[in-house]
């Protein structure tokens, strides 16, 4: 019988090899990066409906956090990003143009359909400081970390 995919194997859309295959003997082959599910037969579907993981680098200066991730195929019309102070949402769809059948790939391992990613920020950042640029397919998001340290003098006003 085969093991469900944990919760972590479900958000990056890995599989333990060695969990399904000492079970029985199957086929692995590459899958685009969504959420993968097993049916009752063992015969594995992609789920229906549910989003690409979008794959991203996320690291930081001592003044920004900044990500990076591949975008290429996706027109800037497409694509949609979301932040907060701690939390940003990278949405968009990558559509194919191709008139080619199923019948005639080799490989076919390029993902196409929407995607997501949803990333909690290790720091508050300044939201209407933050700047996107996309260059060649690779998106930079630039978010300026809140500065907890600074203080500024208020005026007081008098009535």
């Amino acid at each position: 019988m085969l093991k469900k995919p944990s919760f972590f194997e479900k958000l990056t859309g890995t599989v333990n090899v060695d969990d399904y295959a000492a079970e029985e003997s199957i086929e692995i082959e590459s899958t685009s990066p969504s959420a993968l599910d097993a049916n009752a037969d063992g015969d594995w579907l992609e789920k229906e409906g549910s989003d690409g993981q979008l794959t991203v680098d996320v690291y930081q200066n001592p003044n920004e956090i900044i990500i990076k991730t591949l975008v290429a195929g996706v027109k800037p019309d497409n694509l949609d990003v979301s932040i907060t102070r701690d939390m940003i949402t990278i949405k968009g769809s990558r559509e194919e143009l191709s008139e080619i059948t199923e019948d005639n790939y080799f490989y076919k391992e390029l993902y196409w359909g929407s995607f997501s990613r949803t990333i909690l920020l290790p720091q508050e950042i300044e939201v209407d400081e933050a700047t996107a640029n996309e260059k060649h397919g690779l998106l930079t998001l630039v978010l300026p970390k809140v500065n907890k340290e600074k203080q500024t003098k208020l005026k007081i006003k008098t009535g």
